[in-house]
């Protein structure tokens, strides 16, 4: 993810601009030591995890729980910060601007709670918890990967991995979290040591009647 600087007074920058920047996010920075961090072989469920996330705020989202996967509290932005990704392990962040666009966005350095991004597959139920204990079941539908041209670039360009088509940051922003409503989670994908090589997002759609009917009983 980006430094502090690249996103200070995001504002005041132009719109292509902020889709550039934060499409780079400093998701791959050195890597420090891991703060601690739920154990992804001590996973609790989801009942116990909803309480101990819940703090009573109505529209806050407080967790996310995949069964057998994650469960990982979700930290919000600071105001006017919207490249700021906790450095803390075991923690997802929800991306505000993604908000804007009618979408979920959470991202996580894949160091640290990203690394579990990898292991989710299309069918998998991704449940996010608010902080009044309220919760919203996503599927997962498609899993995207993109080499960065220039890894630390702002501007770098991203090529498909699976259709080796060609996308500007703005393109590819827009492509994973402008349009209907869904979740998109984000990460980095690390190759030969280069931490910020490429993009990893992650697609899930809201769970609906037909969803159940055609799937089975939600994970729980």
């Amino acid at each position: 993810m980006a430094s502090k600087y690249q996103f200070a007074h995001v504002k005041k920058q132009t719109p292509n601009l902020v889709f550039l920047l934060v499409i780079f996010l400093a998701l791959a920075l050195p890597m420090p030591a891991l703060a601690d961090g739920p154990a992804p072989a001590a996973l609790p469920t989801l009942d116990s995890f909803i309480e101990t996330v819940k703090d009573g705020s109505i529209s806050t989202l407080r967790g996310v729980y995949v069964q057998g996967v994650m469960a990982y509290p979700v930290i919000q932005q600071p105001a006017n910060n919207a490249g700021y990704v906790s450095s803390l392990n075991g923690r997802l962040t929800q991306f505000k601007l993604a908000s804007t666009y009618g979408t979920v966005g959470l991202l996580a350095h894949n160091y640290l709670a990203g690394a579990s991004f990898s292991q989710l597959k299309e069918g998998d139920i991704i449940t996010l918890v608010y902080g009044n204990g309220r919760t919203s079941s996503f599927m997962v539908t498609d899993i995207q990967s993109y080499k960065a041209q220039t890894p630390t670039s702002p501007y770098s360009n991203f090529t498909d991995l699976e259709t080796n088509d060609f996308y500007t940051a703005e393109q590819l922003f827009k492509k994973v979290y402008a349009g209907e409503y869904r979740l998109t989670l984000q990460t980095c994908i690390e190759k030969d040591g280069d931490l910020s090589w490429g993009r990893l997002f992650i697609i899930a759609k809201p769970v609906t009647e037909s969803t159940i009917l055609k799937t089975g009983e939600i994970q729980g």
